[in-house]
């Protein structure tokens, strides 16, 4: 199977126009036409549904589709790693951080990874933490940045600790449990629980940790902005990186509650898969992660 037909069916579905996508790739319409064609042919189904709007894939065509993707994407990276293993250190680094790293670690590693290797183009996307790990195993991006979870399958991931971060509970100014002392203060209240899931995550790490029950939710949310304004503007209370609860973007709009034994301590860390682990670019902005997290620990 022919790579520039791969590349023929990947730019038509992402076009979906047979005309742009031959535009996208530098040949001629019906030249594009004829390498898919040739595709089904060989694979003796139909990869493309045409119309008069376009091209979509059929079921068969979006397969082969998933696959080519991934496909190309290992070929990308493995041509970055061969020229870096030459001592050429170009190509692209993706990286998928959580807001808090994003805040306290890539700035500085970027600063100082970008000035001994400027040739490396970083990609940098804000995710949580389960977003994160589903990026990771399907290579869409190299490396993730975020709490360490509390088991790695063996072989997977390398695990690369950085430093240990810690969950407070956050209300707004003027909250009426702005002044709670313990959790079961709290256990009336309704939360608000960050992730991409309905699953209550960190609160229920901390309800359960001290014999309480989880919480009601009032809200769901996959952004650490979007929880400050919810929390900002009502009377939920959730859970909150404390460098972010005291940033000063943040810290006039809510209050930390002083419970007793209200803190969730986790760990800050970089996950990589295990093939892309001896990618040079990737050693590199590691020690660079490490030199950053030494320098924000020793500010903080």
């Amino acid at each position: 199977m022919k790579l520039t037909s791969l590349r023929a069916l990947l730019a038509a579905v992402e076009e979906g126009s047979i005309r742009s996508a031959a535009r996208r790739i530098g040949v001629s319409q019906p030249a594009l036409t004829k390498l898919v064609r040739e595709l089904e042919r060989e694979l003796g189904t139909t990869l493309l549904q045409r119309s008069t709007t376009g091209v979509v894939a059929t079921a068969q065509g979006k397969v082969l589709y998933e696959g080519a993707t991934i496909a190309e994407r290992e070929i990308a990276q493995a041509v970055d790693q061969i020229r870096q293993l030459g001592g050429r250190m170009i190509g692209h680094l993706r990286i998928a951080a959580v807001p808090l790293a994003l805040m306290l670690l890539v700035p500085e590693a970027l600063r100082t990874f970008g000035r001994e290797f400027p040739e490396i183009n970083l990609h940098i996307s804000e995710e949580l933490y389960f977003a994160q790990l589903t990026r990771l195993r399907k290579g869409e991006v190299d490396i993730a940045l975020g709490p360490l979870p509390d088991m790695v399958p063996a072989g997977e991931l390398v695990v690369e600790k950085l430093m240990p971060t810690t969950l407070v509970i956050v209300v707004r100014k003027g909250h009426p449990l702005r002044r709670a002392r313990t959790l079961a203060e709290l256990a009336e209240a309704r939360w608000v629980f960050t992730g991409a899931s309905t699953d209550p995550g960190y609160t229920k790490m901390l309800f359960e940790r001290h014999g309480l029950p989880i919480p009601a939710a009032g809200a769901w949310i996959n952004s650490t902005l979007g929880l400050a304004a919810l929390l900002a503007n009502g009377d939920l209370v959730g859970l909150m990186p404390q460098p972010i609860a005291a940033h000063p973007l943040v810290a006039p709009y809510l209050t930390i509650v002083p419970v007793e034994n209200g803190e969730l301590t986790l760990q800050l860390g970089a996950l990589v898969r295990s093939e892309t682990a001896l990618k040079p670019a990737v050693r590199h902005f590691l020690a660079h992660l490490h030199r950053a997290a030494h320098h924000a620990s020793r500010a903080g």
